[in-house]
């Protein structure tokens, strides 16, 4: 199992992430190692100290109005390796770790973008099959 690694974060750095009206930022989760998308979800401060001080990824909920730490309730978890933000910082980005859920459940699947339209196959965020 993966151990968390908490990042050490400046006061400055963390003043200077732009929150949105809602005094939310997108936070986009990327598998280390490989860059691959595993979900875009919301962070506001408290969720993004929690995160860099634990090293598990945490997010605000924004239907159920509550922060969640991934995997506490589907057993998918995340151990956060790095974590960064875009040149305007708007946007946030961490390099994650991961233990997945036991194969017979939905959140087992390899990304959070698993499905696709009506009637398709479930498609992948990464480049396509060239051959």
């Amino acid at each position: 199992m993966p151990t968390a690694t908490p990042i050490v974060a400046a006061e400055e750095e963390l003043a200077a992430v732009a929150f949105d009206a809602d005094g939310l930022v997108p936070a986009i989760v990327q598998e280390d190692g490989t860059g691959r998308v595993l979900m875009l979800a919301w962070m506001d401060a408290e969720a993004l100290r929690r995160t860099l001080d634990e090293g598990r990824t945490w997010f605000w909920s924004r239907s159920r109005k509550e922060h969640w730490r991934k995997g506490d309730t589907s057993g998918d978890r995340q151990w956060v390796r790095a974590a960064y933000y875009d040149c305007d910082m708007d946007t946030l980005c961490s390099s994650s770790s991961r233990r997945a859920a036991a194969p017979a459940t939905p959140a087992s699947t390899p990304a959070s973008f698993a499905r696709s339209g009506a009637g398709q196959r479930p498609a992948s965020c990464e480049r396509p099959d060239t051959r």
